[in-house]
């Protein structure tokens, strides 16, 4: 599918880039239910992508060093013992968090991941069908599954 880690990472910097004005929800808007984002709020639309990206990072970590993942089988056995759970998990935990981390999270998780997966070997993730799949599931077909909840939470605050 990709050529290259360049292309890959070009196409998931611009499929973030909406994603970003999440930055600009004012303190006192960002835990305000949004009806057209299924009552999330902008922290909780945070929270989820920015805690799967998170994810992908532990992944990216753990395949600069090693030809598989801890994290990536971590993560796989979490989802089939706990499921949609987990994204429940992540919710209850970033809504316990102050905002400045979460906005500091929102600011330095993607670049994170882009910048470790920079040090991975092509041939452990854009060459490996598993992994790149892990990669592509965890950003671009994710922000594509919240384009809606963003466009909803951005104009509710308009």
């Amino acid at each position: 599918m990709y050529l290259n880690a360049m292309e890959f990472l070009e196409e998931e910097r611009d499929a973030w880039r909406p994603f970003e004005a999440l930055a600009a929800v004012p303190d006192e808007r960002m835990d305000e239910p949004v009806d057209g984002a299924h009552g999330w709020s902008a922290r909780d639309l945070i929270a989820h992508l920015v805690g799967w990206q998170g994810w992908a990072l532990e992944v990216a970590k753990d395949l600069a060093m090693n030809e598989t993942s801890a994290s990536a089988a971590r993560l796989d056995a979490l989802w089939d013992e706990r499921g949609d759970l987990m994204n429940s998990d992540i919710q209850a935990e970033w809504r316990s968090l102050p905002l400045a981390e979460v906005r500091s999270r929102l600011e330095s998780v993607p670049g994170d991941l882009r910048g470790h997966l920079t040090m991975v070997p092509e041939v452990r993730w854009i060459k490996h069908p598993a992994n790149l799949k892990t990669f592509i599931d965890e950003t671009m077909d994710h922000y594509a599954d919240h384009a809606a909840d963003l466009k909803a939470i951005l104009g509710s605050m308009a």
